[in-house]
């Protein structure tokens, strides 16, 4: 049996049928059209996403109101802004669907149920939240050491899902180079 969206999103071996099952029942489905917001600026978090299709990404605006995206999230990932759904503050970013997308959402109410009852869901959540510290790191570092093309062959590479559904400008903002910048490296990887 193929694994589903929930299977591959709650993958932990403490995580038994029984516990998916609940996990599962406290998820409700929604269809975020493209352009809509799962969270503003400003406003307080109060619950986390899986991806089950399409493309979601996180964005601020800079010192001179440009969008720049901080971060895209992929189908069978998590859209989760840690700081204002944890912390109870303000979130500091965006939340934007980049495409139409199929969501399950699950309030913070919810998950703190189920994380205080279930030692599976404490264990998942604590290497979630490891990996994602990780990631953040790593792409902090990779921001500095690499070049704009390194990045964006890597982002080819390993997340085609951005290249494919998300627009030029938003791409150029993640990697941290302009537009014009994003078409010439395009071209040059593309034309040999």
């Amino acid at each position: 049996m193929a694994p589903t969206l929930f299977d591959r999103v709650y993958q932990h071996p403490l995580i038994t049928l029984s516990d998916i099952q609940e996990i599962v029942s406290l998820h409700k489905k929604l269809m975020v059209p493209k352009g809509d917001f799962l969270l503003k600026k400003g406003k307080t978090a109060d619950a986390y996403y899986l991806v089950e299709k399409g493309l979601v990404r996180f964005f601020v605006h800079d010192f001179n109101g440009n969008e720049i995206t901080t971060q895209f999230i992929c189908e069978n990932e998590i859209v989760n802004e840690v700081s204002s759904l944890f912390q109870r503050i303000p979130s500091v970013q965006n939340i934007q669907a980049v495409t139409d997308t199929v969501v399950w959402e699950i309030v913070l109410n919810d998950f703190q149920h189920l994380y205080h009852t279930l030692e599976s869901v404490r264990e998942w959540g604590r290497e979630w939240m490891s990996a994602q510290l990780f990631q953040s790191q790593l792409r902090s570092i990779e921001m500095i050491t690499q070049s704009a093309s390194s990045r964006y062959l890597q982002l080819m590479e390993q997340r085609p899902q951005i290249i494919h559904q998300a627009p030029l400008k938003q791409i150029a903002s993640y990697l941290g180079i302009a537009d014009t910048s994003l078409s010439r490296i395009r071209k040059e990887i593309f034309n040999g």
